[in-house]
């Protein structure tokens, strides 16, 4: 079993010089494309879509993905042919290739002839070939598979001059629960633990007589007759993610002996709950991320923003890779909108403001046949003259536009957001106080908060070194370690300002309820003396507190040597304490309505001297700083005016100076230069 060698967490901005980066497949422009599959079309079509690419000023097209069964059609086989041709095309185009490994989606043989290839559910049936992402990732005849077709496509192409990425898999996200993972299982579990004695303590199995004589009695966490060991199931999910990774890694390290010049990258889901990957973007040369909001969604634009910023931190705060966005609707909502006009646009630039690198879609052409077939394309059913690629157009001639001045440039930020995925996976287990908290939720509102006052966030793992932050926010984190909580302590001790979100400090790693039901050391830090119980609000029920209402959540605390407290009015908890400061730490015990979580946000990052990229905005309207330039992005549907700071700047997507104010259209950007 090849497992990724552990390493420490960076901080952010740290670099790995013996290792390609982003920059090396940009070489200073911003890469603008999109998967194509060309082998779903006759061939006469593939010099129709060039054409059209370079019309639109595509750079970079994505190769291969869901091409195994094409590329080998019986086991063993190789028909890398047509894919000659399209490389050689691409290149005589000036069209660099991202080329997929196609191991997301083994051919229908595969599954025949092997079938401990296939994954299973939890109540054990097998998931059969006929879509995507059906392999087990503890299987060995996989691995095999997937390694020996990886090989043969980097031998092949190593050299090829239209070689300018490498793209792993695609969307890792596949569960097993079968027997060749529960072998595995029991490995990765004696790795961790060692002896079953120590299984037994971590997983607190002394419970309902769940106490293991031998590691053959450990299954995954399979259909239960009542609920799981919650343990039990968050070694699950660490497990899964590291089997992922290392297939990922078994790959990477093929295609890197070949071309240790070429980056390597797999996409990430946006804040997918199946991967670990802050311990994934190590493991990466570039980060990239699929980014879906929904275009009816109020806040689409800030749900973007969060992916942004933490997908940019997952770089280390260096560029990244928007490695798919739909230029149209998708297919897998119950209704599938499309993007109103400019809306693509927006989105695009905005995630360039933030940080992207690339701006990138699925996929070129929309599919005629298939699962995907509603799913938009750059080039839509409609075809050359229709508004979407109208649009694509305007996008790539753009982002050529402002290449020069906006390529590896960084994303300044004062504000770290906490964040981990084995939090995440601990609280949402059965048996908790409240399935109304959603992590995900509670996660966005707080970066809403400072979203909506222009407050650029960052995203940082609780262990990460914090020194480089005025102000670090926590959302919630039921789950840390010890190290994560001395970390923040001592964060605070040097002079850190810290805002922590209710049902933090809980468990240890081992979801191990904490003694006193908060960690000792951050009752100290809160000033808090007694956490007496967690009073959990129904649906629609809110709390007063002086000055706010709470809502989903809160807590019968007792103060201790808290500096100030904002107190409970009314009901069980009058007079208790809502919200408590001791020095620079603030805990806030509920989850303030919208407008009050901004207030009290903007209110705590002005004391820690963190500024606003723009005040006085008008709503819906979002201010960015990258390097040297400033975006403006109207998220609203009215046109709006704007105030800039003084001076004269030049709008880089019209040429024209700006001072004193901007005109922006409904879904307006301008990209302001000093």
């Amino acid at each position: 079993m090849t497992r990724p060698t552990p390493r420490s967490t960076p901080a952010a901005g740290s670099g790995t010089p013996d290792r390609p980066t982003l920059a090396d497949t940009t070489r200073g422009r911003v890469l603008f494309g999109g998967d194509y599959n060309p082998e779903q079309w006759p061939e006469e079509t593939w010099h129709e879509d060039v054409r059209l690419m370079r019309e639109a000023g595509v750079n970079s097209v994505t190769l291969g993905v869901f091409s195994w069964a094409k590329l080998e059609p019986r086991p063993g086989a190789r028909e890398f042919g047509w894919l000659d041709r399209l490389m050689d095309l691409m290149h005589e185009n000036g069209i660099g290739v991202v080329l997929a490994t196609p191991t997301s989606s083994p051919p229908p043989w595969m599954g025949r002839l092997h079938p401990e290839t296939l994954p299973r559910d939890e109540n054990g049936q097998t998931e059969w070939w006929g879509s995507r992402q059906h392999f087990s990732h503890s299987s060995a005849t996989y691995r095999r598979y997937a390694a020996a077709i990886t090989e043969d496509l980097a031998a092949r192409y190593a050299s090829h001059p239209a070689l300018t990425m490498w793209h792993i898999n695609n969307e890792y996200c596949t569960y097993d629960w079968g027997d060749e993972a529960a072998t595995t299982f029991r490995r990765w579990l004696k790795d961790k633990y060692g002896t079953l004695d120590a299984l037994n303590t971590a997983w607190g199995t002394a419970f309902w007589s769940q106490g293991y004589g031998s590691w053959d009695e450990i299954l995954p966490p399979r259909r239960a007759h009542y609920m799981k060991n919650p343990t039990h199931v968050l070694d699950f999910k660490r497990f899964t993610s590291d089997m992922l990774l290392e297939c990922y890694v078994i790959e990477r390290d093929i295609v890197r002996r070949h071309t240790p010049h070429i980056p390597v990258t797999t996409n990430f889901m946006p804040f997918w709950t199946g991967q670990d990957a802050w311990r994934w973007a190590e493991e990466e040369d570039a980060v990239s991320v699929d980014i879906y909001p929904d275009p009816r969604d109020p806040f689409g634009g800030q749900n973007g923003a969060l992916i942004q910023d933490m997908t940019r931190s997952q770089a280390r705060g260096g560029p990244w890779m928007v490695m798919e966005q739909a230029a149209g609707p998708v297919n897998w909502r119950g209704v599938n909108h499309p993007k109103p006009r400019g809306l693509n646009r927006l989105w695009s630039l905005q995630a360039v403001a933030r940080g992207a690198d690339a701006v990138c879609y699925f996929q070129w052409r929309q599919s005629r046949q298939g699962s995907e077939k509603f799913h938009s394309g750059m080039v839509s059913h409609a075809g050359e003259q229709g508004r979407t690629f109208q649009e694509v157009k305007q996008i790539g001639a753009e982002l050529a536009r402002i290449s020069g001045e906006v390529t590896g440039t960084r994303v300044p930020a004062d504000v770290a957001i906490l964040h981990d995925w084995n939090a995440w996976w601990a609280g949402q287990q059965d048996g908790r106080l409240s399935s109304r908290v959603d992590y995900q939720d509670v996660v966005r509102a707080w970066h809403r908060a400072l979203w909506e006052t222009n407050t650029t966030a960052a995203f940082a793992h609780p262990e990460h070194d914090l020194s480089a932050y005025k102000l670090v926010v926590v959302p919630q984190l039921y789950l840390l370690t010890d190290a994560a909580i001395d970390n923040l302590v001592a964060y605070v001790q040097r002079g850190g300002t810290l805002v922590c979100g209710f049902q933090t400090g809980v468990a240890d790693e081992d979801d191990r309820v904490r003694t006193g039901g908060m960690d000792a050391r951050l009752r100290e830090l809160f000033g808090i003396r007694i956490l007496h119980e967690w009073w959990p609000l129904d649906a629609g029920e809110t709390v007063e507190a002086e000055g706010f209402r709470g809502t989903l959540w809160s807590e019968e605390l007792e103060a201790g040597d808290a500096d100030a407290v904002t107190p409970y009015k009314g009901g069980e908890l009058d007079g208790l304490p809502a919200v408590l400061r001791k020095g620079r730490a603030w805990y806030v015990s509920t989850l303030p309505e919208p407008e009050a979580l901004r207030d009290l946000l903007a209110r705590v990052a002005a004391e820690a001297g963190v500024r606003p990229v723009l005040e006085g905005l008008p709503a819906g309207v979002e201010a960015v700083r990258r390097g040297e330039l400033l975006f403006v992005l109207n998220h609203g549907r009215e046109p709006v005016t704007v105030e800039v700071p003084a001076g004269t700047h030049r709008d880089l997507l019209t040429g024209e100076a700006a001072e004193g104010s901007l005109e922006l259209e409904r879904y307006g950007v301008a990209v302001l230069a000093p």
